[in-house]
């Protein structure tokens, strides 16, 4: 970035503030702030106009840039199947859908079908359409419920929301689509709040299972047709299922005849040290969901993978010509997506990203530990893999949760020193106090510590401690 000089992006800066509408960024204060633009990335840094570097902790923002930044093997690819060959659409195959789909599900035993799309929140919006359709054809449309857990997200669509257990990301977007119904959250920290202060471990964990077994007897197991749960919550604060929960909740699906279906938008491709979260946890899904790290964001691509018991209920009844699954996403023919992906994936394991992810996310846990005893602002440590998060309160025996706008003070410090770090934000009333933490799978030990030390400098100044 030796050559940027700031004042060349001076036009850039003001076609921005001019005619872009930025994701999750409220404007008013771009009228007296320039815009941030992102320049160029290399690994896992980034330089913005300024020409100032970052260490960036949060992959792309979004937990998306999985193998990091700069990788000119996925761009080439990505090219080379552009010029060749850019777009059809799903009615017919291509080479790269058809060898990327044959490398994914290598990895998920159990499972054997892909259906391409272009973001997370319309995978899940494929999943729920074929809830729906296999309710109405099997179950005379009486089975249609889905099942959705407090603090969980699954995108940004009126039906992804109606699945969301994020008030205030669902605020002001109602009404919702009816048929979906919330069950409690598995967070062990705040079980004092769901009455479970008495049980911990695997005791905690199959009570707050059971929570959605009571939920499916008040809504009525004949009307209940599947359960919807990211493996690992995200945004909703980093939580990592206790024991004994998944080993529950697959009981529970199998007892009243329920469709699984895993979200691992953010989870899936390495992000918790095995390709997908829910191979942490022996449950056998029906659906699971991808998009983010699919490709490392060098190209848009999600995936919806079925197992064959569910595809086999789609396929051409002659006396039905409404039988099949009558869907399209336009760009889930575009070939750039599963080119960019099948190299991803090939980095991943030629370069043992999987086994990083797991060392260097045992070292972050174990800084973020340390800093949990340095600062008594820091109520909890948790994660898995690279996806670590830290719940920041006020008052550690009350677990009172601080103010969203002093994490956001964090933040802002971190990024000050050239770290950036992540945050749950304008999500669940009161409880937007957990930092998030998701550095590429190429993080070395110097990333890890640099990242840990922002924060601990910052929390220091933030909280005086």
């Amino acid at each position: 970035m030796d050559d940027l000089k700031p004042n060349d992006l001076s036009a850039v800066v003001e076609a921005d503030r001019a005619h872009i509408w930025h994701h999750l960024l409220p404007h008013k204060a771009l009228e007296t702030t320039d815009p941030r633009i992102i320049v160029e990335g290399r690994g896992m840094k980034v330089w913005d106009q300024h020409g100032k570097e970052h260490l960036d902790a949060v992959s792309g923002g979004v937990w998306t840039v999985n193998v990091g930044y700069g990788r000119e093997e996925i761009a080439d690819a990505v090219r080379d199947q552009l010029v060749k060959m850019n777009y059809f659409a799903q009615t017919a195959g291509s080479i790269p859908g058809s060898m990327f789909a044959e490398k994914l599900i290598s990895k998920m035993p159990g499972l054997s079908r892909v259906f391409y799309a272009n973001s997370g929140s319309e995978a899940n919006e494929k999943a729920f359409k074929m809830i729906r359709q296999i309710s109405a054809r099997k179950h005379g449309g009486k089975k249609h419920k889905i099942l959705y857990r407090e603090r969980d997200y699954h995108g940004t669509t009126i039906a992804c929301l109606s699945a969301g257990g994020q008030q205030e990301r669902n605020a002001h977007y109602g009404p919702f689509t009816p048929g979906f119904v919330e069950v409690p959250h598995c967070l062990e920290y705040r079980r004092h709040e769901q009455g479970l202060e008495h049980l911990s471990g695997a005791e905690y964990g199959r009570a707050a299972a059971d929570a959605i077994e009571e939920v499916i007897l008040r809504e009525g197991p004949d009307t209940v047709g599947a359960l919807c749960l990211e493996p690992i919550t995200a945004g909703g604060g980093v939580i990592v299922p206790p024991e004994g929960y998944w080993e529950r909740v697959q009981e529970i699906v199998e007892k009243y005849d329920l469709l699984l279906h895993i979200d691992e938008v953010v989870c899936g491709v390495g992000r918790t040290g095995t390709w997908f979260g829910y191979q942490h946890y022996g449950v056998k899904p029906d659906f699971v969901t991808m998009a983010k790290g699919v490709a490392s964001g060098y190209a848009a691509i999600s995936c919806l993978v079925t197992t064959e018991a569910v595809f086999e209920q789609f396929k051409d009844d002659p006396t039905d010509k409404l039988h099949y699954f009558r869907d399209v996403s336009t760009f889930g023919g575009c070939t750039a997506g599963p080119a960019a992906a099948l190299v991803n994936m090939e980095i991943i394991e030629r370069e043992g990203l999987l086994e990083n992810c797991q060392e260097m996310g045992a070292r972050m846990l174990r800084n973020l530990g340390q800093l949990m005893e340095k600062h008594e602002v820091i109520g909890d440590v948790r994660g898995k893999g690279l996806f670590l998060g830290a719940e920041l309160v006020s008052d550690r025996d009350a677990k009172t949760p601080v103010e969203e706008a002093h994490v956001q003070a964090v933040l802002a410090d971190c990024m000050k020193q050239g770290v950036i770090i992540g945050a749950s934000n304008r999500s669940i009333p009161g409880r937007n106090n957990t930092l998030c933490f998701s550095p590429a799978l190429i993080a070395k030990p110097d990333d890890i510590d640099a990242i840990t030390e922002a924060v601990d400098g910052a929390l220091g100044r933030v909280f005086g401690h």
